[in-house]
């Protein structure tokens, strides 16, 4: 069974109007992860979709949706998959990619076929998604957490500790547009993605996961100078519009996926915001 909801572009403007309930309604993803559904939020930002498949009693297809207006989800898109949960595989047009726990795969446009299963259904693989436009078709490939490009930035004492395993990005896999990769905050971290950037060039979605049980993230959003926040739990995302911060503080350390899509392929295109200007 495949659910989809569409959100609708906000501008700058008429979010500094948001209560906190209009926020979490038009950028939080909060119904990820339900078993035996393809969960699926086409954003009108970049046409981006963030979703999510968990095959528990049985195997799950990727089929269309109406906003796409195509005869399979894959005619002008691609798509990338990252596992967070127990062992799986993804069937692509007859071929079986198996993704462990924090294994990626990415499926170029044009394939008709894809299916999600679970090895286990006592503990059943979670697949979490973004897709975006293609106009050109690139080879399925699968990225291992071990095959990642990582970067290690920020500092203990500064809180930010953290790897950037660089999955689906133009050093390790060719993408029409799409990039995902995983951040993970080392014990005693809590902030992500600071200092702040803006990207006009970009959009970006963040999914939390790996927050301990009773713990839960801090998301700040919005134009610098005028930022706005929103509280996130585990297995929870968060659009971010080109024109906003996309930055976390967390009770806890944890682990964020970022998915973005957008003008270019430049990870290093951002506008960073200095910590002393944010308001």
């Amino acid at each position: 069974m495949t659910k989809y909801s569409s959100r609708y572009a906000s501008s700058p403007e008429a979010v500094k109007k948001y209560d906190t309930q209009q926020l979490r309604e038009e950028f939080l993803i909060d119904d990820l992860m339900q078993e035996d559904e393809v969960v699926l939020v086409y954003s009108h930002y970049d046409r981006y979709i963030a979703g999510s498949a968990v095959p528990v009693k049985g195997d799950l297809a990727l089929e269309t949706i109406d906003p796409l207006k195509a005869p399979y989800f894959l005619e002008r898109r691609e798509i990338g998959i990252i596992n967070v949960g127990g062992s799986g595989s993804v069937v692509v047009e007859g071929t079986s990619y198996k993704l462990g726990f924090k294994d990626a795969l990415y499926i170029g446009s044009g394939n008709k076929e894809v299916i999600f299963k679970s090895a286990d259904s006592k503990n059943p693989a979670k697949f979490y998604i973004n897709s975006a436009p293609a106009h050109t078709t690139y080879p399925t490939v699968k990225v291992s957490l071990a095959e990642a490009n990582k970067l290690e930035l920020g500092t203990m004492e500064t809180a930010n500790h953290r790897t950037v395993n660089q999955m689906i990005i133009g050093s390790v896999v060719t993408t029409c547009q799409l990039q995902m990769g995983m951040t993970e905050l080392r014990p005693g971290s809590v902030w992500n993605t600071m200092p702040a950037h803006v990207h006009d060039r970009r959009m970006e979605v963040y999914f939390y996961l790996d927050i301990p049980e009773n713990q839960a993230v801090c998301h700040f959003m919005g134009q610098p100078q005028e930022t706005r926040h929103i509280w996130i739990n585990n297995h929870q995302a968060v659009i971010s519009p080109p024109w906003s911060i996309h930055s976390g503080s967390g009770t806890s350390n944890y682990t964020f996926i970022w998915g973005m899509a957008g003008e270019n392929l430049d990870y290093g295109d951002m506008d960073v915001c200095k910590i002393t200007d944010l308001r």
